[in-house]
């Protein structure tokens, strides 16, 4: 990563600011070398801990202090722990040192639910006397090293003092600080960075099936029906006009979908006379998916859209054109022509 360091906070108008305090970040990676960046520029003095020192200080900015994790971690009161949950363990010698400060967990884990309890109520378990705020895990090394605000800086915890200092942190390093509430929901927090798509599955899974079903019956009605009963050989029909009919058929499905999820919420509304009562699960869901199915709709009728542009350029399009063209020309009425056959001797 190339790191650029300047001695101002980012954002229009901004100038060399007045010194804060010193923050504190265990680990040397990444994420490490970009969150020093931008305290730096805000103007904090930093402090990185890390397990070699004398290897990690060449790819830091020459005025943080690179140095080992306990003299680190004495030098500041708001530490940022920017190691995985597997490398915790080597906390446990430094409770002492950190007992009564604020540990900023930014780590995230490789799979959904990958443990029974999440990485800060893990951390808040072993150092019972610091104070655990989970924040920062939903912003990217590459977004620390921009210029503009972000609102990705959401943060959990639940200590009211601690909050405010990492809030008023957030704000000072040109984020917008969100408030989720206590570590207790530092779970969904962890879960968000690694969900493909959230709110798609639903969505996506309802357009394949309906176009296995459209598909599969106009391959019966139009290919198989008629070899079966003509003996007619319709099967390259199947890559271009066979899709074609499947598409606009699953779009226009889709987009009924849409509608009349809301048509059944205000039946429900109105079958119980209230609107405060809440919907069953799979309507809600069903509603919540209303913008991915029409945006589903929208990409089909688009692919529909150019499958009918390139129908004329096909080869049996072109033959099918000529027989019209002649039969249009031809006398339909003309008697056949007459054969004549010589007699054998």
């Amino acid at each position: 990563l190339h790191l650029g360091w300047r001695p101002f906070c980012p954002g229009p108008g901004s100038g060399p600011g007045p010194a804060r305090h010193t923050v504190a970040v265990l680990g040397s990676g990444d994420f490490s070398k970009c969150l020093t960046a931008r305290l730096l520029r805000c103007g904090f003095r930093v402090v990185v801990g890390s397990r070699q020192p004398k290897m990690a200080a060449h790819a830091f900015p020459h005025v943080v202090d690179v140095t080992h994790h306990e003299d680190a971690v004495g030098k500041a009161h708001i530490v940022f722990l920017a190691i995985r949950r597997e490398h915790y363990s080597f906390l446990w010698d430094l409770k002492h040192l950190l007992e009564g400060k604020i540990l900023v967990d930014v780590s995230n884990n490789r799979r959904v639910n990958q443990y029974p309890e999440s990485n800060a109520e893990y951390l808040a378990s072993l150092l019972p006397d610091s104070f655990v705020v989970k924040g920062f895990n939903v912003i990217s090394a590459w977004a620390l090293q921009q210029s503009c605000p972000k609102d990705a800086s959401t943060q959990v915890l639940d200590s009211l003092e601690a909050r405010q200092q990492i809030m008023e942190l957030a704000r000072q390093l040109n984020f917008h600080p969100v408030d989720l509430g206590p570590l207790s929901s530092s779970r969904d927090i962890e879960n968000r960075p690694i969900q493909l798509f959230p709110g798609w599955k639903g969505p996506v899974l309802a357009a394949v099936a309906l176009s296995i079903f459209f598909f599969a019956y106009s391959f019966v009605r139009d290919i198989i029906h008629p070899y079966v009963k003509f003996k007619q050989s319709d099967f390259y029909k199947i890559p271009m006009e066979l899709v074609n009919r499947t598409l606009p058929t699953v779009a226009i499905t889709l987009l009924a979908l849409v509608y009349l999820a809301g048509q059944l919420a205000a039946a429900h509304q109105l079958y119980y006379g209230t609107k405060y009562r809440h919907f069953p699960h799979w309507l809600e869901g069903w509603l919540q998916s209303r913008k991915q199915l029409g945006l589903l709709s929208f990409f089909l009728a688009a692919v529909h859209v150019l499958y009918s542009l390139c129908l004329p350029l096909r080869r049996s399009e072109r033959y099918l054109l000529l027989n019209t063209a002649y039969q249009q020309v031809s006398p339909r009425h003309a008697p056949p022509p007459q054969v004549t056959v010589p007699k054998l001797i």
